[in-house]
């Protein structure tokens, strides 16, 4: 099962006093919450035996002398009553609310300090439940199930100590159908737990689903896949409505069970007190009063089995969360971080590096490691321009992924000015970069909020000129708005070469001193292609550039060009220089020479 299947103990006393942390900074909601509570269960205890004094000291009597009285102070408790439940309501809702603010806040807060590597085993669905539907359980926790509970145990204990005083041989025969109720709540637990975690099974399964069938719909369309896709969320689908159906089942058991019950002890209560009325030993008005306590009396206990479901729901999604929050920071800045010397300009430089994406556990031999990067040795001097080439799979975007901190190495080290990046600010690492990679990521917005990522800074005027500079202010201006145009989600009313275009406009517009560029003009028609490298040639003045492409035109005039085969550094030099090797960067020039030779013959 996943976890998101998983239930857990109905209660644990680890989880909870965790979950009380929360509560803590709201103590005072918490008092005035079960203060209303207190009031409200007085005033629930209180009516029945004001309806026994009306009866028994006037009604039966026929004395009315007092009744008026009596009757405005049993509507003044009914006015407490509503007071109380109001107050309790209102403040529960309110700090539930705050609570569920708090903790969504500290899982999407550190679901931006994780690093990439959890990312990589976690499915993006998975984390959208934690913020969301796990919080809104402990939500549910927090109003109905913690603080009400104490108010549902004090009414039932009130209720009984009510009833023994009144008359304890009564209570007796009241109390006599409690075993019936265990027994049919025991019954409840036990099997509405298990619908429960199917349910939540299946609708994690519909989740998934409708996630990646939607965010793939263009391939779904294009390969007729919508039958095929249809029948599978079909079968998806009734099986969750079955699961469903079968909880119903035990929902519609267990509250006429309850009713069956109570009414069974109003029977019970009807028959001995009514002898006990015609003897003599009880009156009237506390028989109804003790009917009236049946009744209360088991209106909680539904409510209690109803919250055991909340508790085992908000145990299984803490124990969840809680899993996340724990989940250590792998890459973050040291406690006491470096300064690079203040004459630095960026020089980078790897030293015998090795990486694997799944590295080897500490203490155990490296045998059997895939290691991506094999003891790889380079220095980029500031200015200087590198240029990456080599196969799919050959190590070169993980050498961007490492140079920006998303991952450490396992062996060797990576310097900037002679200090090790694990040694400095990681906010300072960072933000000596910018960065053109081949998948675009554009943010719900503006053009304009897209270039310039929430930086004050960047003005209107300089967004402008980044745009100019990669020849995309054309293709803005004509979206109607210009720099105001809405960009949809993940920017898919955009081409992939516009989606480019902003990527580069965005770095341009950051002007860090050190630019990196990952395949950044392969889905770039040739003619825009050479006017980025015309806007390229001012960008790289007095900059480091490190630039990984397929295509290996882009990098000709690079200052050096390093060659990866199957994560090894097996050339360097510059074009020229490669070329007379006729090494593995002459095959690859070959082949896509010849590749282009073929394409212009065919086309013609």
């Amino acid at each position: 099962m996943s976890d998101d299947e998983i239930l857990g103990k109905a209660y644990d006393a680890r989880l909870m006093r965790r979950l009380l942390t929360h509560l803590r900074p709201y103590w005072r909601q918490v008092a005035v919450a079960l203060a209303a509570i207190l009031v409200g269960s007085g005033a629930a205890l209180a009516q029945p035996y004001l309806v026994k004094l009306a009866i028994d000291d006037h009604v039966a009597t026929r004395r009315l002398e007092g009744l008026d009285q009596l009757a405005l102070v049993y509507v003044a408790v009914l006015v407490v009553a509503f007071a109380a439940e109001y107050v309790q309501t209102w403040t529960l809702q309110l700090t539930g609310q705050r609570i569920m603010f708090d903790l969504r806040m500290a899982v999407y807060g550190h679901l931006q300090r994780l690093d990439l590597r959890y990312y990589d085993r976690n499915p993006v669905g998975r984390l959208m439940t934690r913020v969301t539907s796990d919080v809104d359980v402990l939500n549910d926790l927090f109003t109905s199930g913690v603080v009400t509970i104490v108010g549902d145990a004090l009414t039932l204990a009130g209720i009984m100590a009510v009833m023994v005083w009144m008359d304890w041989r009564l209570a007796i025969v009241a109390f006599s159908v409690l075993p019936l109720i265990v027994l049919v709540t025991q019954w409840f637990r036990r099997n509405v737990r298990e619908s429960y975690r199917v349910v939540r099974g299946w609708i994690a399964k519909i989740n998934a689903f409708l996630q990646e069938n939607i965010t793939g719909m263009s391939t779904v369309q294009l390969f007729r896949r919508e039958a095929l896709n249809f029948a599978r969320f079909d079968d998806i689908d009734r099986k969750y409505r079955d699961a469903n159906i079968e909880s119903i089942f035990y929902y519609a058991v267990f509250y006429p069970a309850i009713e069956v019950t109570s009414a069974l002890a109003t029977a019970l209560i009807i028959w001995y007190g009514g002898f006990s009325v015609m003897r003599d030993t009880l009156t009237f008005g506390a028989l109804v009063a003790f009917l009236q306590y049946s009744q209360r009396f088991f209106r909680p206990i539904s409510d209690m089995s109803e919250k055991f479901n909340v508790l085992q729901s908000a145990m299984a999604s803490s124990e969840r969360m809680f899993g996340l929050l724990d989940e250590p920071v792998a890459i973050q800045s040291p406690r006491s971080p470096r300064v690079r010397p203040p004459t630095g300009l960026g020089h980078i430089a790897f030293e015998h590096v090795w990486f694997a994406y799944r590295p080897p556990t500490p203490g155990t031999p490296d045998e059997g490691v895939e290691w991506v990067l094999r003891d790889v040795s380079f220095d980029v001097r500031p200015g200087q321009r590198i240029g990456i080439v080599g196969a799919t799979g050959s190590g070169k975007t993980t050498i961007i992924n490492l140079l920006l901190r998303f991952y450490d190495v396992q062996k060797g080290r990576i310097t900037i000015d002679g200090v090790d990046l694990r040694e400095l600010d990681l906010q300072e690492v960072r933000s000596l970069f910018s960065l053109v990679l081949q998948d675009v990521h554009l943010f719900s917005g503006t053009i304009a909020d897209n270039m310039r990522l929430g930086e004050q800074a960047i003005d209107d005027e300089r967004v402008r000129r980044a745009a100019e500079a990669v020849y995309a202010h054309a293709f803005i201006e004509s979206m109607g708005q210009g720099y105001g145009s809405a960009v949809a989600e993940r920017g898919s009313t955009l081409s992939v070469g516009q989606k480019q275009l902003l990527s580069f406009a965005r770095a341009l517009a950051f002007d860090r001193r050190i630019l990196v560029l990952d395949e950044a003009t392969s889905s770039v028609d040739t003619d825009t292609e050479v006017l980025i490298q015309d806007a390229l040639e001012v960008l790289m003045q007095g900059r480091t550039t490190i630039a990984i492409a397929h295509r290996l035109s882009t990098i000709q005039d690079m200052d050096q060009i390093l060659v990866l085969h199957k994560g090894v550094l097996r050339e360097r030099g510059s074009h020229q220089e490669l070329l007379a090797q006729r090494g593995i960067y002459f095959r690859l020039f070959e082949l896509q020479y010849r590749h282009q030779s073929h394409v212009t013959s065919l086309k013609s």
